[in-house]
């Protein structure tokens, strides 16, 4: 049996979409009644999100399984989901980004987070930096120190100034994918999808995870 060690939970992600999903799951109360040797006491009791961070995230995972919302990492939909060997951490030049990349037989794959959601940080530390589950201030922070070889590949690739534009984008996931270092480990996740296209004839795809979990 393979058990799922959390690395990341994206709370914000979550507290977006399970309103739409679910309204009343949002607002469900827990009951307690106390007695205390003759006195009754009726005690109303909030659900804590952390005491039920993993049952919100399965909550909206079933309902995008079931309504066929998840891609592959070859093949992704508004959400796509995988397990894979990824290099991840902290993101050098944007120490508050999680980043998280690997390779299938046709894809590199990009995930890119806020650090604040690691199981373990310590909470709203990274409150006032970018917001890095959109997709421009992601880009910005991958492409930290790498701007103007980035801008020399993609300018050396056919297409007008729009097409150039999202083949920055391209290259800068690639390129940031390629800077990462230390040992590969096997992690399981599903992903928004904020970029996905081809460079060279070789697919790239960047998300930001709604899970990241360790598989051994």
């Amino acid at each position: 049996m393979s058990f799922h060690y959390y690395l990341y939970i994206s709370d914000s992600k979550i507290d977006m979409l399970l309103p739409q999903i679910d309204p009343a799951y949002t607002t469900k109360r827990g009951s307690e009644v106390g007695v205390s040797l003759s006195v009754l006491s009726f005690k109303k009791t909030a659900e804590q999100p952390a005491h039920n961070r993993t049952a919100r995230l399965e909550r909206v995972l079933r309902h995008l399984q079931d309504h066929g919302d998840i891609g592959s990492i070859d093949e992704p939909g508004q959400f796509f989901g995988g397990l894979l060997p990824v290099q991840w951490g902290r993101f050098p030049g944007a120490a508050s980004m999680v980043f998280a990349g690997g390779l299938t037989d046709q894809t590199v794959i990009g995930l890119g987070g806020s650090g604040r959601h690691l199981l373990g940080a310590v909470p709203n530390i990274d409150q006032a930096d970018p917001a890095w589950s959109h997709l421009p201030p992601l880009l910005d922070g991958l492409a930290s120190d790498l701007e103007d070889e980035i801008l020399v590949e993609a300018a050396e690739q056919p297409g007008d100034r729009l097409d150039r534009g999202d083949l920055t984008a391209l290259a800068t996931v690639r390129r940031a994918v390629d800077r990462l270092t230390g040992p590969a480990q096997n992690v399981e996740f599903v992903a928004k999808r904020l970029l996905h296209g081809t460079i060279e004839g070789q697919p790239v795809l960047l998300g930001s995870p709604l899970y990241l979990a360790l598989i051994d």
